[in-house]
């Protein structure tokens, strides 16, 4: 019995992905041993954040690293440092940033939502969002003109929530960033390459730790070490009530010092979605099929489309009888308004896949004979 199960909670199946509403991940027995030991004993914290800032910069390349309490925070964390700088004083008085240089450019088609709004931590930051452009159309002139002496920070959200298609490319808008001397700010929370933006030249970069990393609930910013400083000088101010607490920063290095040791396990994803699709292959009004995940990254997910008049019922209501069961099924469910869920697997433990098969078969059999 888990933890969860003994306080009378459901037993969850994870077929979403690395969500936070699920708990994001589940971390190995060294990261979970690090939580533990970091949990009952004492560090200088300062001397801890700054330690934390050199591993990330050696994981990630930059000059110097901030760890935060996730990737939300970490947009409200750097958003109020582009605007404060090293002054206390205006550190004390964010989210107030009336009269400074505070708008932060972002195009349209990435003002996402996640579970919050990219727009709502840009103002808990002290940002004003300017949106740019249309949300499936943006030029490079959208993001020149929108460009005044208030401006604090272009902001780039690499993301499968965003807008895929016509929108100004990484390149091009740390290009413009440089051109002004407006610092660049990539949220790229669930990506896996923690160096690619780094290299590229963004100034700051911002990652969840609880996703591909596979650390505790947590996040970290890395980049330039002028803003590096700044970010961690803002837990004096908007970032005291998102700190992270001494576990998960132990956390969050354990599993950074891991991370360039994980295999990839593409194929092993590709195989276990297989098995699936085959067990639901002879489902009436399913059609099962692998598909790359959307932001293009090496992630193999099954997309099952539900035909309701053959199924019996729609991807809506199978959907709720799996997530309502015992265990709780959750699957990504970004296109349920289309008859479309998929499976990711990473987060499933080994033969859940078997499990959501013979519970959907179980489903879809009842609602066949009422």
């Amino acid at each position: 019995m888990s933890v969860f199960e003994s306080f009378g909670l459901r037993k969850v199946i994870n077929a979403s992905g690395k969500m936070t509403a699920l708990g994001a991940s589940a971390v190995s027995d060294e990261v979970a041993e690090a939580i533990k030991q970091a949990s009952q004993d004492y560090v200088d914290i300062d001397e801890m954040m700054k330690y934390a800032g050199q591993v990330i910069a050696e994981y990630t390349g930059a000059e110097d690293g901030c760890p935060t309490c996730g990737a939300a925070a970490g947009i409200a964390i750097t958003v109020a440092s582009v605007i404060t700088g090293n002054n206390l004083t205006l550190i004390e008085r964010m989210p107030d940033s009336e009269g400074l240089k505070n708008e932060i450019i972002i195009q349209k088609g990435q003002q996402v939502h996640f579970g919050a709004t990219i727009g709502q931590m840009i103002r808990v930051g002290g940002g004003k969002v300017v949106e740019v452009g249309s949300a499936n159309k943006v030029e490079a002139d959208h993001i020149e003109e929108a460009i005044t002496d208030k401006t604090a920070a272009l902001f780039y959200v690499k993301s499968h929530h965003a807008v895929q298609k016509g929108m100004q490319p990484i390149k091009t808008m740390m290009e413009i960033a440089k051109n002004h001397n407006i610092p660049f700010i990539i949220d790229a929370a669930a990506e896996e390459d923690f160096q690619k933006y780094i290299k590229m030249g963004a100034d700051i970069v911002i990652y969840s730790g609880g996703k591909a990393l596979e650390g505790p609930t947590s996040g970290f910013i890395c980049g330039k070490k002028e803003w590096m400083e700044v970010c961690r000088k803002q837990y004096k101010g908007i970032g005291r009530p998102m700190k992270i607490g001494k576990e998960g920063v132990a956390g969050l290095i354990t599993a950074l010092k891991q991370y360039p040791f994980k295999e990839d396990n593409a194929e092993e994803q590709i195989e276990r979605m297989t098995k699936l699709c085959q067990a639901l292959e002879e489902v009436k009004g399913l059609k099962c099929t692998i598909k790359q995940d959307e932001a293009g990254r090496a992630i193999y997910r099954a997309q099952i489309e539900v035909d309701a008049d053959l199924a019996g019922a729609t991807a809506e209501q199978l959907l709720h009888r799996l997530e309502t069961g015992n265990p709780a099924i959750y699957l990504r469910h970004h296109y349920v308004n289309i008859g479309i869920l998929a499976v990711d697997p990473r987060p499933l433990l080994k033969g859940q896949e078997e499990i959501i098969a013979s519970t959907i078969k179980s489903i879809l059999k009842e609602e066949q004979l009422t």
